[in-house]
Order: structure tokens, then sequence, then C-alpha cells
């Protein structure tokens, strides 16, 4: 009986949390539909400019994210299936795990070990040059870095522009207040306020673009340099086992 009065306790603290929060939620959107509705046609542009910086870096994002989630389990999957004995079949890898570069990468080099192995007349069954084998996956492996990259640049541009949009609006904001005020003819704090806060949304809105993207750019720079370490030492275990395998 004690421990369903806690947990029915517990409930309505959870709702009166909820309550207040969502509550607080409504008066800020409130507030800010009146700021922005109360800007000037410059800070209007200004923001919608920030509004399609924010939305195709949050697209970026997400996109990126749905991207090295299934490349880190695909990869997990080949590894397996590669170190397990042998040299597996590239259609069978490329069915298990076809989202992960190693795959591309396999495939390149078993190509060029075929290749090696089947010249001569009767072929030797030997490879001729290691090294080649190791320059054709490191070809691919650029490949695939190159287009984990794809969009990243969009969001370091993101990242250092948006700020300075913002401070953009927020300067032509201040003046247009001031202005405002010389024509007035009052000085009072009373009279400037509504004119600065208003003109601070941009600046406000400016940071909120920049944030995300700088912290996934950082993120997902650091996983596509750790992806591209994995690559280099994928391509030298590769020509190790088949040097091994061909000697």
């Amino acid at each position: 009986m004690c421990y369903g009065s806690f947990g029915l306790e517990r409930g309505f603290s959870f709702i009166r949390g909820s309550t207040i929060f969502g509550i607080a939620v409504l008066l800020f959107e409130g507030r800010l539909e009146t700021l922005i509705l109360q800007t000037g046609w410059v800070a209007r542009i200004v923001l919608l400019i920030l509004l399609l910086f924010s939305v195709v870096s949050w697209a970026v994002i997400f996109q990126k994210w749905a991207l090295f989630g299934r490349l880190e389990s695909h990869s997990r999957k080949f590894l397996q299936m590669f170190r397990a004995g042998g040299l597996p079949d590239p259609r069978t890898v490329r069915a298990a795990a076809s989202d992960s570069p190693l795959v591309r990468m396999y495939e390149a080099g078993v190509h060029e070990m075929q290749a090696q192995l089947s010249t001569g007349n009767p072929p030797s069954g030997k490879l001729k040059n290691p090294h080649a084998i190791e320059v054709e996956m490191h070809l691919v492996s650029a490949e695939e870095v190159r287009g984990m990259e794809k969009w990243m640049p969009f969001l370091a541009t993101c990242g250092s522009v948006t700020p300075f949009i913002g401070l953009f609006g927020t300067v032509w904001g201040v003046m247009d207040a001031f202005s405002g005020l010389g024509e007035a003819g009052s000085a009072t704090l009373r009279a400037v306020a509504p004119g600065i806060a208003e003109a601070l949304v941009t600046t406000a809105a400016g940071l909120f673009t920049a944030v995300p993207a700088v912290i996934a750019y950082n993120h997902y720079l650091s996983n596509i340099r750790g992806i591209a370490t994995r690559l280099d030492n994928f391509a030298m275990e590769f020509v190790s086992k088949i040097e091994t395998m061909y000697s």
C-alpha cells in the first residue's frame, strides 16, 4: 500500500513537472513569436537565412548519424567474416555488409590479387607485386573517405558563419532602435529595452544554428579520421594475409 502511494506521488510529481515545463515552453514560444513579429524586415530576412542554415545542417547531422551507425555495424560484421579464416567470397560479404567501405576495399584487393595469380602461361599461382594490391586498396580507401566527407564543409561553414549573420541582424536592429529613440526624443531604459531585445533575437538564432553544427562537425570529423585509420590498417592486414597464403 505504501509502495502504491509512493508511486502515485511520483506520478503526480511528474505530471506537475511536465505541466510546468509545458507552460514555460508555451510562454517562451509566445514571447518569441511576439519578438519576431516586432522585428524589422532586415531582421526577418536574417532569421529566414538562419532558419535555412539550421534546417539543412540538421538534415546533414541526421544523415551522417544514420550513415556512421550503419557503417560501424556492417564493418564489424565484415571483419568477423574476414578473420574467420581464408578469404570469403566477395559476393557473400557484399550481401552481408554492403554499407561498409571495407567491402569495397576487399573487392579491389581480391580483384588485383586474382589478376596477379592468373598471369602467365601457365598461371604461376604466386603474387608478383603485393605492393600493387595495397595501392589499389588505398585508392578505394581514399574515395570512400572522400564520400564520407561530403557535406562536412557545410557544417564547418554553418558553425563559423551563422553567428556573424545573427550579429549583423543584431547590429542593424540596435541601430534601428537608437534611430527611433532619436526621433522620439526619449532615452529611458523603458524606451530602449524593447528594441534591443528584438534585435538580440537574431544573435540567439545565430548561436542556436551554429552550436549544433560545430559539435556535429567535430564529432563526425573524429569518426572519419578513425575510419580512415581502420581502412589503412585493413589494407596492411589483407596484404599480409595473402602474402602468407600465396608466398
